[in-house]
């Protein structure tokens, strides 16, 4: 049993989510290590921003992963608020990549994945860290890494 449980303003507990997000048109953009690490920041920014506490964060070649305490918002409005802030701050930070794999339109796919963890807490994390590009303690690994 938690001994301190968190505390919003009309609810106690955690709700902890896989949350995972995929580039329109399957754009491998996570392969360039900068794009990478930009997105990386401004997912934990986004999350800060908007109280959202996380404690995993994975890449694959074109798609994220994390694993999210969503508190107060439902599915579609956490989607809505990390989502959009990374797509626009990543497009201003590097326009190019919307000019040439985007063509003028939003960067990720319209459809993502968030699913609560239950018991799973351990498995989810473990699978996170096991993405292509795991960012761990501002140390970037690939999964051949660890063979």
């Amino acid at each position: 049993m938690k001994t301190n449980p968190v505390r919003y303003s009309s609810a106690v507990g955690e709700s902890w989510h896989h949350f995972s997000s995929k580039t329109k048109y399957c754009h491998q953009i996570f392969d360039n290590k900068k794009v990478r690490e930009e997105c990386h920041r401004l997912l934990i920014e986004a999350f800060e921003k908007n109280d959202i506490r996380y404690e995993e964060i994975g890449f694959d070649d074109n798609h994220i992963h994390a694993m999210v305490d969503i508190g107060l918002y439902s599915r579609p409005q956490l989607a809505k608020l990390v989502r959009g802030y990374v797509g626009k701050k990543l497009f201003q930070i590097f326009p190019e990549i919307k000019k040439k794999y985007f063509y003028g339109s939003g960067l990720w796919n319209p459809a993502y994945y968030l699913e609560s963890v239950g018991k799973d807490k351990e498995f989810i994390k473990s699978y996170i860290r096991k993405q292509r590009y795991f960012i761990s303690d501002s140390t970037q690994t690939k999964l051949e890494d660890y063979f």
